[in-house]
């Protein structure tokens, strides 16, 4: 039996860590216990964009009717695989019932709060951890070919400045006039400066380093069997023997809803996969990373790499890695781009995200618990979300006064 934490966090990833680092710097004794390696998990391979231009859930007014006609295309960007799920359709249901403007209005102020919080807070994140990860304030742009598209976008853009987030439109020709990447064929894009980019598999191995460095103690290749609340703590079992905790925090990702039974907790969480590639970096980039909007691919270039990521398909704790969707990624990007890929492929990649049923992350106490605490939900922006989740869980943990109100955010809501 190892001594007793003040905070056992079960899950290594982006979230796991940077809360774990946040504790620390609190005070706390911090133990991480990680299945993997750490950061194995959805942060390694996304397009590592910090986003609050991605304040509007998934959950919006449409989505449920784009899901029914993609069922059976095997490339659509947002794909529901076809098969007996029960849990899957009745996470599918309570989406619905969220695809609505009053939900996605109200999901979306949420989101932008804790984004916008999380941006902000990214350049002394990273200056005081001393994480090297490629991070610019780059803004991201997301480019349409579809006139009727780039005209509906209008709405959206009117909630996100309303929110205080920085919207710009700009014409077609205008915009291939700067921005020789693009072929012909883009009606106009939308700019959003306030976001920013990093290379997310160098920063949760930044975190790594940080954590341990702060005195925080991380534990790979350590299943977790079970967990139990005691009388004044908790008691989590391994495959590398018990752990004794004064509080404990579920932050497994995609994996959460697993865990979260032998506690008794309902979490509404789907795996959501995503896909990417990463290539050495071509010898034309676009200047800013970019969303290739019909085609819902992310496109990302650092000094040290190039990336091609996005998709979102529900199919389960499915491990194969599906070429008809990275051949997908590899398509959508030759139909904007002059140079799609770069000259040597380094790796290909998925991973599950971990997606609500009302797309928002569940953050705080756990329903009917003392002891045990949840941070999980994120869907494809932990990374964006990673610092001000951190910030929230040390002040909720700590019995501290938080930056902003977490009620939208509690598990509670699911209780």
């Amino acid at each position: 039996m190892s001594p007793r934490d003040d905070v056992l966090i079960v899950g290594g990833g982006v979230i796991g860590l940077a809360c774990g680092l946040a504790l620390l710097q609190a005070g706390r004794q911090v133990r991480v216990l990680e299945a993997g390696t750490a950061g194995c998990g959805s942060s390694h391979g996304n397009c590592g964009t910090i986003t609050p231009s991605h304040a509007a859930p998934l959950a919006a007014p449409g989505t449920i009717g784009k899901a029914l006609r993609w069922m059976f295309t095997p490339d659509a960007p947002f794909r529901v695989s076809p098969r007996f799920d029960p849990a899957l359709w009745a996470w599918m249901l309570g989406f619905a019932r969220r695809c609505n403007r009053r939900d996605w209005l109200r999901a979306m102020q949420a989101r932008a709060t804790i984004l916008q919080a999380s941006r902000a807070a990214f350049p002394d994140w990273l200056a005081t951890h001393d994480i090297d990860c490629e991070f610019e304030p780059s803004g991201v742009d997301h480019v349409y070919r579809d006139r009727a598209q780039f005209d509906a976008y209008g709405d959206e853009a009117a909630q996100l400045r309303a929110l205080g987030i920085p919207v710009e439109t700009i014409d077609g020709a205008a915009y291939l006039r700067e921005e020789p990447a693009l072929r012909e064929g883009v009606v106009g894009a939308v700019r959003f400066d306030g976001d920013a980019r990093l290379r997310p598999d160098r920063y949760v191995a930044g975190l790594a380093r940080a954590f341990r460095a702060a005195g925080g103690v991380l534990v790979e290749d350590c299943e977790v069997l079970s967990a139990e609340e005691t009388g004044d703590g908790v008691r989590v079992r391994t495959t590398q023997g018990a752990f004794d905790g004064r509080d404990l925090l579920l932050a497994t990702g995609a994996w959460s809803p697993l865990l979260a039974r032998g506690l008794r907790l309902r979490v509404p969480v789907q795996p959501g996969k995503g896909y990417s590639i990463t290539y050495s970096r071509p010898a034309l980039t676009p200047r800013r990373p970019m969303v290739l909007h019909e085609r819902s691919v992310c496109v990302t270039a650092w000094d040290s790499g190039f990336r091609i990521g996005s998709t979102m398909e529900f199919s389960g704790y499915d491990r194969s890695l599906n070429r008809v969707r990275l051949d997908a990624l590899e398509r959508g990007a030759a139909e904007y781009l002059h140079v799609p890929t770069g000259p040597v492929r380094e790796e290909e990649w998925y991973g599950w995200r971990p997606v609500s049923v009302d797309d928002m992350p569940l953050i705080g106490l756990a329903p009917g618990h003392r002891h045990v605490w949840l941070a999980t939900g994120h869907g494809m922006l932990g990374v964006s979300m990673s610092v001000s989740t951190a910030h929230l869980v040390r002040d909720l943990i700590c019995g501290r006064q938080t930056a902003f109100d977490p009620s939208p955010y509690a598990p509670a809501r699911f209780a």
